[in-house]
């Protein structure tokens, strides 16, 4: 059952589009924060990142890009390049914790809306900026996407194979870890806020939380001085941590330390391995990774491998077969843990996060285009003439801008 939860009362004015903020600001409003997800006239472009798209009764439709990210929002939106609708923003900013965007560097400042500006207002506003490269240094200003940032903090380069070269990896890790990385932040902001009574601004960037993900290969090259090289699915420093062919399907065994390895020859019916002097330390292991794994892939060849994996995994060795997205969806265990949330038309990945008194995760679908405008300014003292005069002058803006001019509404508000 899902409660009011943990961050209810937190009131979230989300200007972000594409991954990184709006994963963020799902992680909040997955946990009982309002988020009121303002879009620009054109809309969040991940709308129309399909096919698959949902298509709404009420007409228009959604790529799954979108509804991934955007659960339990409001929509509404607003034409920010007028100063008309910079001003309902200001309005909208009344009462708010926390502000999230991921504008072009400047592009606030040159709206009257930097964090200077905003603190003498709202002192106790938490602005959370996420860029490509941030405002300084010597990318500072340049746009940033997952996997162009993959690729120049290093994360293509030990990722894939020696044949393959370095690879993307297939989840955008960098706009989702930081997409993370931004929801901590704030958490921790709003914690020192306790003390202080005063906001601050946060500057988030994929090029800063990209080098964030490069655990164990950063630490290896900083001790050793070796540079880092892909080595496709066995581990930078542990053996064996690999996948291996099953009869039924492949697997993947890790051994993190001699005990565990001896274990695992235990269970495969070989303990003599454990005393072999090639294998007897995760050192040995690593300096004759390739014989052992040549083993090991003898032993479970002919072995059903959903079946060992149980085995091992009852005996407290870590292994699991590899599965396909449909697989896991459908998986008893994926179930038991209600990692599947279902809302009508709506299905996604519902939240890790368990609490046991404030359980959070999927409470509303994603919102079509501006659903929620008259509502929300309404809940912020709009009156109906007020609000039917800004749709009027198309501030507020009910139906996406699409064709013509919608590059240069684009250019302007970057």
């Amino acid at each position: 059952m899902v409660s009011p939860g943990a961050l209810a009362g937190l009131k979230v004015i989300d200007l972000t589009r594409v991954l990184g903020g709006p994963y963020c600001t799902m992680v909040l409003s997955d946990h009982g924060a309002e988020v009121i997800k303002i879009e620009p006239p054109q809309g969040d472009e991940v709308r129309d990142w399909g096919p698959p798209f949902h298509e709404h009764p009420e007409g228009g439709r959604d790529a799954s890009y979108f509804i991934g990210v955007n659960r339990n929002k409001a929509s509404l939106a607003l034409d920010l390049a007028r100063e008309e609708a910079r001003a309902v923003l200001l309005r909208l900013l009344e009462g708010a914790d926390v502000l999230v965007e991921n504008f072009k560097p400047g592009t606030m400042e040159k709206w009257g809306l930097g964090y200077g500006t905003l603190r003498e207002r709202f002192p106790r506003l938490i602005h959370c900026r996420i860029s490509g490269f941030g405002a300084e240094g010597p990318l500072g200003g340049f746009p940033g996407y997952d996997a162009i940032v993959q690729a120049m903090v290093g994360l293509m380069s030990i990722n894939g194979t020696e044949t393959s070269g370095p690879t993307r990896l297939a989840t955008p890790v960098v706009d989702i870890g930081t997409g993370l990385f931004s929801a901590i932040a704030i958490l921790m902001a709003l914690f020192e806020r306790q003390r202080s009574g005063e906001g601050q601004f946060i500057d988030m960037t994929l090029h800063d939380c990209g080098m964030a993900l490069l655990h164990p290969h950063a630490a290896n090259y900083f001790l050793s001085g070796k540079r880092p090289v892909a080595t496709g699915n066995p581990h930078p420093n542990l053996a064996p941590y690999d996948k291996f062919r099953t009869a039924t399907c492949e697997i993947f065994i890790g051994t993190g330390n001699d005990a565990t390895f001896r274990k695992m020859c235990d269970l495969l019916g070989r303990p003599e391995l454990a005393e072999d002097p090639r294998f007897r330390t995760n050192a040995d292991r690593m300096a004759n990774r390739a014989a052992l794994s040549a083993i090991v892939q003898e032993i479970v060849g002919q072995e059903d491998g959903h079946a060992l994996s149980q085995r091992l995994l009852a005996n407290g060795l870590p292994a699991g077969p590899v599965l396909y997205i449909d697989e896991v969806a459908q998986a008893p265990h994926t179930k038991a843990r209600g990692m599947v949330a279902e809302l009508g038309w709506y299905r996604g990945i519902n939240t890790p996060i368990k609490f046991s008194r404030t359980p959070g995760g999927a409470r509303r679908p994603p919102p079509r285009f501006g659903q929620d405008g008259d509502a929300v300014l309404a809940a912020h003292g709009f009156s109906e003439a007020e609000i039917a005069a800004l749709k009027a002058e198309g501030v507020l803006v009910t139906e996406r801008r699409t064709g013509e001019g919608r590059e240069r509404r684009q250019k302007a508000a970057e």
